[in-house]
This record gives structure tokens, C-alpha cells and sequence, in this order.
């Protein structure tokens, strides 16, 4: 059937002239844009939304979100070794599972990049706004906030959203090395903090441990809370390690290069997230920095440190634009390799003199900076998780399928124990989708509602694949 026509995985990396991104990056810029993606929004702000829905329990949270990830990530690693194209999920969806799951697949990860680099604006509007409040400079409440929280529009995240779509149109490499001097700040104030938060670590702070419980259930004030509840958000603050393998064409050896950058990433990045949770819910209670904005240097300021919350303050301002890079530039891949498959217009698609696709930069920051503008963060963040957790689930599939399909076939990388991490990364996923708000599900059925009615009255008529085959 066309619905399930299938690309050949042999031929996935030859593309057409004027249609081909430079392979520019190594190992370095990878695992940089992975760490760049992985640690922002997630442990800079989220941790106060997963405290506020699970208590000390956020700790147990960051735990299953990590082994779900970590799954997910194995399985990305071969296929992004395997399959050394643009893409992501959507690509390898494509080649394994066929056209319409694929399509599926994309349309969920536009969904997720789109709605990621919205919340970590977001995120880092906050930030903004504290910091110059602290210098006694007040925005207005019309220009800092959306309508959610009685302003108009949130200009900060509107500005920096277009500030990082200027810098990927000016070259990947260049991108990529300041994203990787970024890290190495964002990494150093995330030091800063446990030195300071860790010493001031106190049992009391944990107790009660699971005050809401582990399933999601809602709570007496009417808001869905309990361990995966909070796991749930929180999933956010784990993947994208996602964006390291849509730069895989861009990659001067994939073969070695993806493997080290996803792992070593993944790894990393859970290890100092469960520090800095621990730091932080031993240091306070969870019911005083839940609802901040800017949780970590909340922390701080309590504990009688001005200065240093100044500085996290200061390099959440610098280094948080690392995870919009990041993500804003696995979504116009997303875009660009939708585009030159025929899916989306093919005119989107064309690559610039510097090698980057500058059209499709511009079209998806339009659409980030709207969002941006007057979205709620712990909306638009359930939301981006649920367009994860597809691709995670699809891209986990496709590993079991290619085992069974093609056991022969060469892989650079081997994910250990594949029988037991695919699995793990499918019902994984499966319970966290089950565990996002009610309201999320239901936007997400919509959204791929409404994705699939484009696919019927476009993407499929258009497909460069059907027009080849003649179905």
C-alpha cells in the first residue's frame, strides 16, 4: 500500500544538489549540542513545577524519566549510525515503519521542537524579568508576561527566539562552537549551586516524601499531581538528545561521532541532574520554590546567598539560548527534510551559501515567537512531552523491527540488550503519555488529527517517494 512505501535504507543519505547540508561538525560540537539541549529549562525552571506536582518525590520522578530516556537514547544511537541522514525519528520512521507513520512521527516532532524552544523562552523570560528586577529595572506586566499571567505579550521570549534563528543562519559550525562555550558556563554556575544548596541539606525537607502519591491523581485544589505526574513534565528536562541525531548529515563521522554524542550526553546529564535535584529539595522545602519562575536562584536568595543567585541568574540569562539553539535547530531540520522528501514545500528546502536552510529558519521562528509570546510554560511543556514520547516510541519500534527485519544488516553502534531496552522505551513512554494532563492528551489527539487531514490532502499527493514509484 503507498500509505506504508518505505525509503531504502541503502540510499537515505544521497540526496540532490542544492538540497544537501554540509558535514561540518565533530564529536565535540555534538555532545556540546547535546548537553546545550539536555541541562536548561529543565533543571534551570521545571524543577519547581515537578516539585510542586510530586514533592521531595521529584527526586524518584528524574529517576524514571532518566531510565526512559536512556532506553530511548540506545535506540537512537543505532539508527542514527545506521541511517547517517537528517531526520531524527521522522527519517528512520520513514525507511523501517513507511510513509504515513512517518508522517505522523514529523508532524509530532514539529509539535515537540516548536513547543521546546517556546517553553525554554519562556523559561528564560523569567529569568530576565528577575534579574532586572533585582537591578530595579521593572518591565512593564504588558510586555513581560502573556495573557495567562494578565500581560499582553511576552517580549523577552519573543526577541531571544529570533535572536538564536539569526545566529543558525550565519553557519552550523559557528553555531556550534558558541553553543559549546556556553555549556561549559551553564555547567559551571550548575556547580556553583550544589557547592552551596548541598551543604545546607536537611532530612526535614524530604518530609513527607510522596505527598501526593505515585500514579497521577488530582489533588484537593483540583490539579493533576503524584510522582509520574511530575515525571510526566519533567521528561522534558531529559531529552534532547533527540537534536544530536538530526545533525547526523552535518556530521563528519557519523559512524563514531553520534554513538559518542548521544550516550556520553545522556549519561552526563542524568548524573547532574540528580545531584542538583537533590540539592535543592534537601535544601528547602518544595512548597517555597514550586511555583518560582527561576527555582535555582530562588534557592539561593533564601539561603542567605544574593551574589551567587545573582550569578545563576546571570548564566541562565547567557547559557539557557544553548537549549534554543539546540532545539530550534533540530526543528528546521525536522522542517527541511519534511520539505525535501515533498511532504511540506519543496521551496522550503533549499539551502543557503553558508549550507543552512535559511527559509525554513525564518518560517519556524515566526511560529516559535507566536507561541512563545503568550504560552504558559507547564502547558506548552506537557505538550512538547507528548510529541516526544511518540517519536520515542516510533523510533524504539524501529529498532525491534530492524532486529527481526534485517538482523544481518551492519551497525556501527549495538544497543545491549535490545529485547529489553525497546520494550522499556515503548511502555516507558506509553505510561508518561498516560501520565500528562487530560487536557494535553486531548491536544495532542488534535493536533495529530489534524496532521493526518494534511497528509491526506497534501503530503500524500505530493511525496517525492510516490511520484518515484508512480503510486
Amino acid at each position: 500500500m503507498s500509505w506504508f512505501r518505505r525509503k531504502s535504507i541503502d540510499g537515505i543519505a544521497a540526496h540532490e544538489e542544492g538540497r544537501q547540508l554540509l558535514r561540518t561538525l565533530g564529536w565535540p560540537h555534538l555532545i556540546g549540542l547535546g548537553i546545550g539541549a539536555i541541562v536548561g529549562t529543565g533543571i534551570y525552571t521545571l524543577i519547581g513545577v515537578g516539585a510542586d506536582k510530586a514533592g521531595p518525590a521529584v527526586l524518584l520522578s528524574f529517576v524514571i524519566a532518566g531510565i526512559v530516556c536512556a532506553c530511548a537514547a540506545l535506540a537512537y544511537a543505532e539508527l542514527s549510525t545506521m541511517m547517517p541522514a537528517a531526520g531524527s525519528a521522522y527519517t528512520y520512521s520513514y525507511a523501517v515503519l513507511g510513509e504515513a507513520i512517518a508522517w505522523i512521527v514529523g508532524w509530532s516532532l514539529i509539535l515537540e521542537y516548536s513547543l521546546v524552544v517556546s517553553t525554554v523562552a519562556v523559561g528564560w523570560s523569567g529569568y530576565v524579568v528577575g534579574f532586572l528586577h533585582w537591578l530595579g529595572l521593572d518591565l512593564p506586566t504588558a510586555l513581560a508576561a502573556g495573557p495567562h499571567a494578565g500581560g499582553v505579550i511576552n517580549l523577552p521570549a519573543v526577541l531571544i527566539t529570533f535572536f538564536v534563528a539569526g545566529a543558525l543562519m550565519l553557519g552550523t559550525r559557528e553555531s556550534a562552537t558558541i553553543n559549546a562555550l556556553l555549556v561549559v558556563v551553564k555547567l559551571v554556575a550548575l556547580g556553583i549551586f550544589v557547592a552551596i544548596a548541598l551543604p545546607a541539606f536537611s532530612a526535614d525537607n524530604l518530609q513527607p516524601f510522596m505527598p501526593y502519591g505515585f500514579p497521577k491523581s488530582i489533588s484537593a485544589d483540583g490539579v493533576e499531581r503524584g510522582v509520574m505526574a511530575a515525571a510526566a513534565i519533567i521528561f522534558f528536562a531529559f531529552y534532547g538528545f533527540d537534536a544530536i541525531s538530526t545533525a547526523a548529515e552535518e556530521t563528519k563521522n557519523p559512524g563514531r561521532d553520534l554513538s559518542i554524542g548521544i550516550v556520553g550526553s545522556m549519561v552526563g546529564c542524568t548524573l547532574i541532574y540528580l545531584l542538583v535535584a537533590l540539592a535543592a529539595v534537601g535544601a528547602m522545602d518544595f512548597r517555597t520554590f514550586g511555583s518560582s519562575a527561576e527555582p535555582l536562584a530562588l534557592i539561593l536568595r533564601e539561603l542567605g546567598h544574593g551574589k551567587a543567585a545573582l550569578a545563576i541568574g546571570i548564566v541562565a540569562i547567557v547559557a539557557l539560548p544553548t537549549v534554543l539553539l539546540a532545539f530550534f535547530y533540530g526543528q528546521s531540520r525536522i522542517f527541511f527534510v519534511m520539505s525535501r522528501d515533498g511532504l511540506l514545500p519543496r521551496s522550503l528546502s533549499k539551502v543557503g551559501k553558508r549550507g543552512t536552510p535559511v527559509a525554513i529558519t525564518l518560517f519556524t521562528a515566526i511560529i516559535v515567537a507566536a507561541l512563545a509570546g503568550v504560552a504558559r510554560l507547564d502547558e506548552i511543556a506537557a505538550l512538547a512531552n507528548a510529541g516526544t514520547l511518540i517519536a520515542f516510541i516510533a523510533v524504539a519500534t524501529c529498532l525491534l523491527v530492524l532486529r527481526r527485519r534485517e538482523p544481518q544488516r551492519p551497525r556501527v553502534f549495538r544497543t545491549p540488550l535490545a529485547w529489553v531496552v525497546g520494550p522499556i522505551a515503548i511502555l516507558g513512554c506509553l505510561y508518561l503519555f498516560w501520565s500528562l494532563p487530560s487536557r494535553t492528551q486531548l491536544w495532542c489527539l488534535l493536533w495529530n488529527a489534524l496532521g493526518l487531514l494534511v497528509y491526506l490532502i497534501y503530503a500524500r499527493r505530493n511525496s517525492l517517494l510516490g511520484k518515484r514509484s508512480g503510486r
